[in-house]
């Protein structure tokens, strides 16, 4: 599966030691992009389990699309 996700941060964010969970002794760095608490993870990837491999995804508003195409900027018609 492909999934869509677009940040809008454009560096690095340093992990302090306040960062770290009490209650589970961790940190969790979200992966899928998706969490209401990025950049740590909320959970929100399990709302993917059931994605298809051959297909892409985006969400929005909480809602999953399947995506038939993705165009970039650097395509050029033929």
């Amino acid at each position: 599966m492909t999934r869509l996700v677009e940040l809008e941060a454009n560096g690095p964010r340093k992990l302090e030691p306040e960062d770290i969970d009490d209650g589970k002794g961790d940190v969790a760095v979200c992966q899928c992009g998706l969490s209401d608490e990025f950049p740590f993870c909320d959970g929100s990837h399990r709302r993917t389990r059931d994605e298809d491999e051959e297909t892409t995804y985006v969400y929005e508003d909480g809602e999953r699309r399947e995506v038939e195409r993705v165009v970039t900027a650097d395509e050029t018609d033929e």
